[in-house]
């Protein structure tokens, strides 16, 4: 499963928005690299941001 993969999962289980800490607390991915694979996600029209700092996919 690559990271990216790992993200949405991340917010499937939880089924809310998650702070960038969040996502690298329940994936064990570093949390610098979560902000790239965030934006890299948002680019492909795959998550959103609801409210500053949170994350969640898009339904």
């Amino acid at each position: 499963m690559d990271k990216k993969e790992l993200i949405l999962n991340a917010f499937s289980e939880t089924g809310k928005p998650l702070k960038s800490g969040d996502i690298s607390e329940k994936t064990g991915i570093d949390a610098k690299e979560i902000g790239k694979l965030i934006k890299e996600l948002t680019t492909e029209g795959k998550v959103y941001s609801p409210k500053r700092c949170f994350y969640d996919i898009k339904k």
